[in-house]
């Protein structure tokens, strides 16, 4: 039997029949459940009577945290089976109260006990070996935690699945997983955690690469729970953080709107994204996602609930849009919408010359013939590379674009070039045949040490010629590389930091280590930090989802000249350093 309940509220329980005759105060709606669950399956009647004291100043309480000691222990006596539950209350209660709960004990009630007290889920923390306490284990003395809506969990499989991402290279295990069923367990777990000064981090879908959303010995909130669409207006979408884009997507195309700007892949949280950044085809026409943001609702590291926009704590709208989760966690979002086409049209036109392909993408971007305007690297079935430029133009039917005036004054290689209609959902999902396929063959698994660089437009010929002169499918792992300008013009967030100049080019290199080794990963991630390097030197920068390592250092040099602004911001909303360790800023 699976128990998954919240921790809750100061919880009365009277039991009246022959075997349970005492009255008995237990801390927590857990313990409460868990007795009821344990009294209906061992003992069908009489049934037990409860009720629940929902006014905690009639006990003289006023912070569960601080005021409650609860512990839970179990031990079998031949054939009674026997569970204490002992609980005090602070300095405002009155004397400790004890109960002995005793059940005629059978085989099958056993096993049933045993599931129930199996359970891994935490109870409080051990204030001498600062450690948690689930309903698994005992401890002789436990600060209660706050009651929450979801469930923080301890058990290895958990543990496991949040020390890992998207990189499969750094793996750092925290001692706790909250699966928040509320804001308010946000604001409960990060005032609960900052008394003891454990660290904590928000988690989306895991698609980070390097061990960002990772903390070791601390508490991981996994805020794929939190994934509600709250509304569709007319012009903007609320949203929970853990709502995927995909799940957005889908949602507003029956009201013929759309985010204005979405990432490759659209299986990412928009909590997660908004952290970042988020870039896709459509940026150098409205910007980075994070630009698309009207307002978001914040839990700074102080446990402290704020709303921001750029009209209101406009300071720490800003260190939250892009901030790496240095500041705050962001727990609702209100994203921007604007009309949907119908349909899409899609132009591959390949090229052999670097300048010529990056010329024509400057072009592009420049008149904005198209909704859409990317770029790759690609193979050349003849050895070595050559280019590719992807764009896409939105419309709906009957209207059609029209491919001369859309193709008008482009040097791409005649003859070469592939045009296909998709619909407007089926264009911006068109990964997930491709993530399905490597997850089928089990490469999906395979660590991915990718770099993504901001190079300056004024170098990108250069710099991105000498890369790939000496690039092989081997230094790839056969992942993609992408290469497409942006303009600057459209970001108005400080904290993502691009190079100074009119238009920059994104160029990544997604790899993949194959064969999964540790000497291939070694390589790449080491081959990574020696073009960053490079690109720095011409007054590039990183984008801050890529698997570089970086000191300190490296992250005041990354932010200068708004370095001063993000200690400030992080003194002001996180003046314990709680938040987010895994980027290793501060």
């Amino acid at each position: 039997m699976k128990i998954d309940v919240p921790i809750a509220s100061i919880t009365q329980v009277a039991a009246k029949n022959n075997d349970f005759q005492r009255r008995f105060m237990i801390k927590s709606t857990y313990a409460n459940r868990l007795f009821f669950l344990m009294y209906e399956e061992l003992q069908k009647s009489p049934r037990a009577i409860a009720s629940e004291n929902r006014n905690r100043a009639n006990l003289g309480i006023q912070a569960i945290a601080h005021h409650t000691l609860t512990v839970l222990h179990r031990s079998c006596w031949g054939n009674n089976c026997i569970f204490k539950s002992m609980t005090r209350l602070g300095s405002h209660t009155h004397d400790n109260h004890t109960a002995w709960m005793t059940m005629k004990n059978n085989t099958s009630r056993r096993a049933v006990l045993q599931s129930l007290i199996g359970s891994a889920i935490v109870i409080g923390f051990d204030l001498c070996n600062r450690s948690w306490v689930t309903s698994a284990s005992a401890a002789s003395r436990f600060e209660s935690l706050p009651p929450l809506d979801g469930v923080l969990y301890t058990d290895n499989t958990k543990l496991a699945a949040v020390s890992d991402d998207f990189g499969h290279i750094v793996h750092r295990q925290p001692i706790a997983v909250l699966e928040p069923g509320s804001i308010s367990d946000i604001i409960r777990i990060i005032q609960f955690v900052r008394t003891y000064k454990i660290k904590i981090a928000a988690r989306g879908q895991g698609h980070s690469t390097y061990g960002q959303s990772q903390v070791e010995a601390g508490v991981v909130i996994n805020m794929s729970t939190l994934n509600q669409i709250h509304s569709i207006g007319a012009d903007r979408a609320i949203v929970d953080p853990g709502v995927v884009w995909s799940q957005l997507l889908q949602q507003t195309l029956p009201h013929s709107l759309t985010p204005p700007v979405l990432t490759d892949y659209i299986e990412l949280s928009i909590g997660g994204t908004l952290s970042v950044g988020g870039i896709g085809g459509a940026t150098h026409r409205y910007g980075v996602q994070i630009d698309n943001v009207l307002e978001v609702q914040v839990v700074t590291g102080e446990g402290k609930l704020e709303t921001c926009s750029k009209f209101q704590n406009r300071d720490l709208f800003e260190a939250v849009l892009g901030g790496l989760g240095q500041c705050g966690i962001i727990v609702q979002a209100t994203i921007k919408l604007i009309a949907a086409a119908t349909n899409t049209r899609v132009f591959l036109l390949f090229y052999d010359d670097l300048a010529t392909f990056t010329r024509d993408q400057r072009l592009l971007i420049s008149d904005q013939r198209f909704n859409y305007v990317e770029g790759q690297v690609v193979a050349n079935d003849n050895g070595g590379w050559r280019y590719m430029l992807e764009a896409a133009s939105f419309y709906n039917s009957p209207a059609t674009p029209n491919n001369n005036v859309l193709l008008a004054g482009l040097n791409y290689i005649r003859g070469t070039e592939k045009i296909e209609d998709k619909s407007y959902f089926d264009f911006l999902n068109r990964l997930a045949d491709t993530v399905a396929f490597l997850k089928s063959i089990g490469v999906w698994s395979y660590p991915h040490p990718w770099l993504n660089l901001f190079v300056p437009g004024s170098v990108v010929e250069s710099f991105v010629g000498e890369v790939v002169s000496t690039l092989t499918l081997a230094d790839t792992g056969q992942g993609p590389i992408l290469l497409y300008p942006v303009k600057t013009n459209c970001f108005h967030l400080p904290l993502f930091r691009v190079p100074t100049e009119e238009i920059v080019f994104l160029f990544s290199i997604l790899r993949t280590a194959a064969p999964p080794e540790d000497a291939v990963v070694t390589r790449m991630v080491s081959d990574n930090r020696r073009l960053f390097e490079q690109n720095r030197d011409l007054g590039g920068y990183k984008y801050s989802v890529s698997t570089i390592p970086f000191s300190q250092d490296d992250w005041q040099q990354h932010f200068r000249p708004v370095w001063g602004k993000l200690v400030s911001a992080k003194r002001r909303y996180d003046p314990d350093n709680l938040l987010t360790p895994g980027q290793g800023i501060f």
